[in-house]
């Protein structure tokens, strides 16, 4: 098990035991533009067969962000599910919290780590992260269209958002 405190009390786990995935799930079905909608049967899943890190307050142990990895523990990891609570946002608990997983998986031999972001690649490359070839990524996805995160409706037949000033 993994786990790192900050110098204001804040502390990492990989504790499954500490993770409060009813918490989580609410945070990504109602606030993660690339999780809306999952259901709670999903997140358990998805966290039973990851590993997943929790940042937890020093005053009361209360769960306050969290990030996934789906790897082989030898190789290769893919991050992702990475939200902090819109409470705690600010304090730099997002980059700690990837600093930390990204030096983790280096101790236990991973070598590559993959993720996928539209909002956040400041605080990525800060950390050493850059962008992949395009011409070397391929997927295969079956998920169902995309939504939007402002609407929650499908994105490919919807004119775009517009705002008048």
């Amino acid at each position: 098990m993994f786990t790192r405190t900050r110098h204001d009390g804040y502390t990492i786990s990989t504790s499954p035991d500490l993770l409060d995935l009813d918490l989580v799930h609410t945070w990504l079905s109602t606030d993660a533009y690339w999780a809306l909608g999952r259901d709670r049967a999903t997140v358990g899943a998805a966290f039973a067969g990851s590993l997943g890190f929790g940042v937890y307050r020093p005053t009361d142990g209360r769960q306050v962000a969290v990030a996934r990895v789906i790897t082989d523990r030898a190789t290769f990891g893919y991050l992702c599910d990475v939200y902090v609570d819109r409470a705690e946002r600010g304090h730099g608990l997002g980059t700690w919290l990837a600093g930390a997983v990204r030096d983790h998986l280096g101790e236990i031999g991973v070598r590559r780590i993959l993720l996928a972001t539209n909002d956040a690649h400041g605080v990525y490359a800060k950390l050493g992260f850059t962008l992949v070839r395009a011409d070397r990524w391929m997927e295969f996805d079956r998920r169902e269209p995309s939504v939007t995160p402002l609407t929650s409706k499908d994105s490919q037949g919807d004119p775009p958002l517009t705002v008048n000033t």
